[in-house]
């Protein structure tokens, strides 16, 4: 199992963990919301749970409960400027489909849960 990092995506990490002054890396996760059935969920993480694996990219660091693992195999995460917005944005291969406003996703029919 292997998620990544863009260099853009760990620069970004770094800095808000040094303004935060505490942390180790930025928790990823999935839950269901929307209109296609999933969103990613973002927090920093203060500490590794047991039931959580951590990535390394460029010397940040990003961690993710086993659960979620199988769903974000082979995902690299980017963090993108457009205008006036910036956002993380993920590259997953295990994505069927999104929902128009991009908010949401589907899993392929053998990563549903």
């Amino acid at each position: 199992m292997a998620i990544t990092l863009t260099e853009n995506a760990a620069g970004y990490i770094q800095r808000q963990l040094e303004k935060r002054g505490k942390g180790i890396a930025l928790r990823v996760g999935i839950k269901k919301s929307g209109c296609s059935g999933f969103a990613y969920t973002f927090d920093y993480a203060d500490d590794i749970m047991k039931d959580e694996q951590m990535f390394t990219s460029f010397n940040a660091n990003i961690v993710i409960s086993h659960n979620n693992l199988s769903h974000l195999d082979g995902s690299q995460l980017d963090f993108v400027k457009d205008g006036l917005n910036s956002s993380f944005k993920f590259s997953n291969p295990n994505i069927d489909n999104a929902c128009g406003c991009g908010e949401s996703f589907g899993f392929k029919a053998s990563e549903k849960s």
